[in-house]
């Protein structure tokens, strides 16, 4: 069961940002000062959650990271980690791959913008690896924080209940499941792009889609947990969005 002192803390990208009409400003120079913003901003999220209209949203997204955890995490993790039927698809999204891939959209959409002059472009790459930067922030807090063992790190006939451990290596791999760190950063990179090319439709299908690939890889590798993985992809969606973007 998710720590209750570490659920409040958890959705501290929330939704309290004002909305912002104007493109944010953002440069190479400005990158990190509004990193350490956005990083104020997220980290003193649940001093103000009760102050706006963000308590309902934050209650039901840690509601259901709770049930999934409790009810859908043991069954889910049980098959996957017994599974061969996505052996095809974990040997084209495996975790270098998928890494590899959240960190070069951003950097080819900077390139191409460069050429083509097109500042809305290369602005909307600067944002995306500003948000990469602030959820691997998140994530990296997260991990040792909670000290989740990963389904991978138990044996395939465990039931896979007690999977908050007490006293195990905070700061290894084995034990940083929660959250997802690809979801994270998937979906803040997917939720810059989908905002800001919004109007074209095909582009939020693609960056979800393509996002929620992602995610279903850290399942079928038996990497992550179903809450591991909504919960990044809560936090990434928040963190770009309102963190980043402001709206």
């Amino acid at each position: 069961m998710l720590r209750p002192g570490l659920l409040a803390l958890l959705f501290a990208a929330g939704s309290a940002a004002q909305t912002v009409d104007q493109d944010r400003d953002v440069s190479w120079k400005k990158l990190l000062p509004n990193i350490l913003e956005d990083q104020k901003r997220i980290w003193t999220y649940p001093v103000h959650v009760f102050e706006g209209h963000d308590v309902l949203p934050t209650l039901a997204v840690a509601g259901v990271a709770t049930g999934l955890a409790i009810g859908a995490d043991p069954p889910a993790a049980h098959y996957f980690r017994n599974t061969t039927a996505f052996h095809g698809f974990n040997s084209v999204l495996t975790s270098q791959a998928t890494s590899l891939g959240i960190l070069v959209v951003p950097a080819a959409m900077y390139g191409v913008g460069l050429l083509r002059k097109d500042s809305k472009m290369s602005h909307t790459a600067l944002l995306a690896g500003e948000a990469v930067a602030d959820a691997e922030i998140v994530a990296q807090v997260f991990k040792p924080a909670v000290d989740r063992v990963r389904p991978s790190a138990l044996p395939p006939n465990a039931t896979f209940r007690d999977t908050f451990v007490e006293g195990g290596n905070r700061f290894s791999g084995s034990y940083n499941s929660f959250p997802s760190g690809h979801a994270i950063a998937g979906f803040s990179v997917a939720t810059i792009i989908a905002r800001r090319y919004g109007h074209h439709r095909w582009v939020p299908v693609f960056a979800y889609g393509a996002a929620a690939a992602i995610g279903f890889s850290r399942l079928t590798l038996s990497a992550h947990y179903l809450s591991d993985v909504f919960v990044g992809a809560a936090l990434g969606y928040s963190i770009s969005r309102f963190a980043v973007l402001r709206q």
